[in-house]
């Protein structure tokens, strides 16, 4: 009998396509704002370093996560946005952000907030 291996199943699949530390993070810049070029999308996410943005949007590319248009004019330009298939990555994404406001522990500022917020469903920004 031959070992399971998660990587060759379709949960596997799914997060070697969102995996890793930044390409949720690019998938929810672009789904915020739509069509970015690469240098509005080094300023949103100023940690990154070009080297790994570069690496990540080839990867997402290369995935079919994003679509990538470039322009034949001088300066050279290149914008990035979602795929039809990124934009299906959309409902996890929100169902992970919804987990998340459930889940993550109080701050200091939200613990004081005595707001009713039973019965209302959290704001995501990853549904449009």
């Amino acid at each position: 009998m031959s070992a399971y291996r998660i990587e060759d199943s379709p949960f596997g699949y799914t997060l070697s396509v969102i995996g890793g530390k930044w390409k949720m993070v690019i998938m929810f810049i672009l789904v915020e704002h739509g069509v970015m070029r690469y240098s509005e999308l080094k300023r949103a996410i100023p940690n990154i370093t070009h080297k790994m943005l570069s690496a990540q949007l080839k990867e997402l590319e290369g995935d079919g996560v994003i679509d990538r248009r470039e322009y034949q004019q001088i300066p050279p330009k290149v914008e990035y946005s979602l795929s039809t298939k990124g934009l299906s990555l959309m409902p996890i994404l929100e169902e992970m952000c919804k987990w998340g406001s459930i889940y993550k522990p109080p701050t200091p500022e939200t613990a004081e907030c005595v707001c009713d917020t039973e019965g209302i469903p959290p704001v995501c920004p990853f549904h449009k």
